[in-house]
């Protein structure tokens, strides 16, 4: 009798290990940022939010500019977070610490892109929007650095080029006309204060494909 009680609180401890770590599991999971969100981030030295438009840079690449802003409800800096060219990602998966993304500007479908010109204010590395349809090349390509396993929403990241090595910054340099008011986003080569970014507003895709929403959306 004894030892099928015994049996009994084994089995019971055994399944409550058991739920205990799915609902950790599914609780990680429904925390992470995972393939397909659609995101903004802000950059937290700065207070300003990675925003894109149709507005072509007037000198260097000529490219979509790439600038920060401070209003939180503009549309326009929404941002679609995606695998490497021809290795996309699963549609839900957790994005993993050091992984290799692509982020793809919602309203124009171009992807967040840097390459060997200068900013136009700071003289640091341009940073643009670059492709069509969300198809570029290789210079689209970002690691995520944090600490951990998997990307979480709460953490501070970096984001580290992966063609040229510098991290995306804000160092507080403001556009003219016609951008007035909005700050330049550049490459540095040195990790530092001015590139710690953390998600806001969005959309999160779950593993089952199904849409998370959060926030204003």
């Amino acid at each position: 009798m004894e030892i099928t009680h015994a049996v009994h609180g084994l089995v019971r401890c055994v399944l409550f290990v058991l739920l205990w770590f799915q609902c950790e599991t599914i609780g990680s999971e429904l925390n992470g940022v995972t393939c397909g969100s659609l995101i903004k981030l802000l950059n937290t030295r700065h207070n300003v939010r990675l925003h894109s438009h149709d507005v072509k840079y007037g000198s260097g690449s000529g490219q979509q500019s790439v600038t920060g802003v401070e209003n939180a409800d503009d549309a326009n800096s929404y941002w679609q977070i995606r695998g490497k060219p021809n290795r996309p990602c699963q549609r839900g998966s957790a994005v993993k610490c050091g992984q290799a993304i692509r982020i793809t500007h919602m309203k124009t479908g171009r992807n967040l892109h840097t390459h060997h010109f200068s900013s136009p204010l700071s003289n640091n590395q341009e940073v643009s929007a670059f492709g069509e349809q969300g198809e570029g090349d290789d210079l689209d390509v970002w690691a995520v650095q944090c600490d951990g396993d998997h990307w979480e929403r709460d953490d501070t990241v970096r984001f580290k080029h992966v063609g040229t090595d510098v991290f995306l910054s804000v160092t507080g340099e403001q556009y003219g006309h016609p951008i007035r008011g909005q700050r330049e986003v550049h490459g540095m080569s040195t990790p530092n204060q001015h590139n710690w970014w953390r998600v806001m507003e969005g959309v999160f895709i779950q593993p089952s494909q199904e849409p998370l929403r959060h926030d204003e959306l």
